[in-house]
């Protein structure tokens, strides 16, 4: 079918709005000073707010969140110094309610932190996080407040060779500056001057006074398939992990396995870790050899050399419902002792489950006139379908749906029917998906299987006083369901009730012949059948072909009204 192609690019377009799913969780704790501290967020924590966070600290008052900006006109006069005026900074404040537009803390991302009590007291913070690849952006206006993953179990990270792969960080104009705590002052933040003694901490942010652009984080660079790590989804059987060393000596990386942490109240529990495999290509044979990551591996990097990892899954494994998670974490950490990086995993059992958007392509249209030549139309008309597998393997079709971060409790990302349902603050990267030719805000289950070589039958009705009814025009007299006296009338006598019973016949091939990569797994689709009643004398009949390609894997449908 040729709206095949058309759809496929609109669904490249439209996938890159739509949110990842919640995934693997580790806590990591923060020893803040009273006074100012520099932290580096290597993970996501954006599922609660900063007041919610920190709710059993109440020593923290003030949180600021960094905003790199290479277009940015308006610069503090000193970063290290705070400016609530400049939108360099999002801030919260405890006890200001005007200073509290920062909402949610991101992954990746340089915060300040201040910490009331006495001076050389300090406050041991645990956050809860989704851990995130390795993301950093060097501006050339030399304000860089950055954190790097860093190997906390060795000595050897200091910043002459952390960064000696990277040398203009850390090369004379340069300058860097930590926090210490105390109230803000020329010792604090203070100058790192023994780059060669000093360590690296993975927690802290610091001030790099450095002119340089890149995106450097560490020894090894990583090419991952998405900013979500190894997603698997339900359907994916083999990802790859591009490693890049970037120093002039060869490096081992050492390969494991870490489980999830439970996930926080509010959040998708995780069902278990994630199946993973190490798949090595066999040059004799051509083919993959794949084995169960149960301990660790370790691969060597040539200088200034690169290689593709290799990952696998074993689904047999997947036996949870259609809505269970299984996420886990890959760790690597290289023969230097300097990075030690956290790579998320997810994955799904393979169901149709999620929402799926495409295109009805209606070729036939049978005439009820007397002698009418044929059936075929002149050309294919475009009908857009939308429709939501659950858990339980019930199709629903749709009029709209909002693809993001829920309102509810948790904030957790998925699908829901109506705008109210989004959280307000991350409306602005919701995707928004509306099917013109459905009536508004319907939400219809259903008959048969969204499966291959099933049907699914869904009947549509549009009542007569429905103001998306063709019959009904507000300002006409003959079509407002009104009488004389403005009185309202019942059906049948200005308007009739129209109903639309569509059948979609799902086929193991597309039924033109062609050829789509997926049909049957990532892309579903078939022959389509529609009979309409109530617009005309006589029931009224067209068919065509439909295609569909998935967009959310989320199994749930929050079809909350606000």
């Amino acid at each position: 079918m040729k709206h095949l192609g058309h759809l496929a690019r609109f669904l490249a377009l439209a996938l890159l709005g739509a949110p990842a799913l919640d995934a693997q969780w580790k806590t990591e704790t923060y020893v803040l000073k009273a006074g100012w501290n520099g932290l580096y967020l290597h993970g996501d924590a954006s599922y609660a707010t900063p007041a919610q966070l920190f709710q059993a600290y109440p020593a923290v008052d003030q949180v600021w969140r960094w905003n790199p900006n290479p277009d940015q006109i308006q610069f503090s006069t000193s970063p290290a110094v705070p400016d609530a005026t400049s939108s360099e900074w999002t801030i919260w404040n405890r006890n200001d309610p005007a200073e509290q537009q920062l909402t949610k803390m991101l992954g990746q991302s340089a915060y300040l932190i201040h910490c009331t009590g006495a001076a050389g007291t300090s406050t041991a913070v645990a956050l809860a996080q989704k851990p995130q690849p390795p993301n950093a952006t060097w501006l050339i206006t030399g304000a860089n407040f950055i954190g790097f993953p860093s190997d906390p179990s060795t000595s050897t990270s200091t910043f002459a060779n952390y960064f000696a792969s990277f040398p203009v960080a850390i090369s004379t104009p340069t300058k860097v500056y930590k926090y210490i705590g105390g109230e803000l002052s020329a010792l604090n933040p203070i100058e790192v001057t023994s780059f060669g003694n000093e360590k690296v901490d993975r927690n802290n942010a610091y001030w790099f006074q450095a002119a340089t652009v890149g995106d450097f984080t560490g020894l090894i660079e990583y090419e991952l398939p998405s900013n979500a790590g190894l997603d698997f989804g339900r359907t994916g059987v083999a990802l790859t992990v591009g490693v890049m060393n970037r120093s002039n000596v060869a490096v081992t990386l050492t390969v494991s396995t870490q489980a999830s942490e439970p996930a926080p109240a509010g959040q998708t529990g995780i069902t278990g870790s994630v199946p993973i495999t190490r798949r090595v290509l066999d040059s004799t044979t051509g083919a993959y050899t794949e084995t169960p990551i149960t301990g660790s591996f370790s691969v060597t990097i040539t200088a200034n050399g690169r290689l593709d990892l290799q990952f696998g899954i074993d689904r047999s494994q997947l036996t949870g419902s259609a809505s269970a998670l299984y996420a886990s974490l890959l760790r690597i950490k290289d023969s230097a002792h300097l990075t030690d990086v956290l790579l998320p995993v997810t994955a799904q059992k393979a169901t149709p489950a999620g929402l799926w958007v495409g295109e009805v392509s209606v070729t036939t249209v049978v005439s009820t006139a007397a002698g009418s030549p044929g059936a075929t139309t002149a050309r294919a008309f475009p009908l857009r379908l939308i429709i939501h597998v659950d858990d339980a393997g019930v199709a629903r079709v749709l009029s709209q749906a909002f693809v993001g971060t829920l309102a509810a409790t948790g904030h957790a990302p998925g699908i829901c029917t109506h705008e109210g349902g989004l959280w307000a603050d991350t409306k602005a990267d919701a995707l928004r998906l509306v099917s013109s030719q459905m009536p508004l805000d319907r939400v219809i289950a259903g008959t048969g299987a969204f499966a291959v070589g099933r049907t699914l039958t869904y009947t549509i009705p549009l009542p007569f006083d429905d103001v998306t009814n063709p019959f009904v025009h507000t300002y006409h007299p003959d079509h407002d369901n009104l009488d004389a006296r403005f009185r309202p009338l019942g059906a049948g006598v200005e308007s009739y009730t129209v109903t639309r019973v569509v059948t979609l016949t799902f086929t193991a091939a597309p039924p033109d012949g062609s050829t789509v990569s997926g049909w049957g797994t990532t892309v579903y689709g078939g022959t389509y059948a529609e009979t309409i009643t109530g617009l005309n004398r006589q029931p009224l009949t067209v068919g065509g072909g439909f295609g569909m390609r998935r967009v959310s894997e989320v199994a749930a449908l929050d079809t909350t009204t606000l």
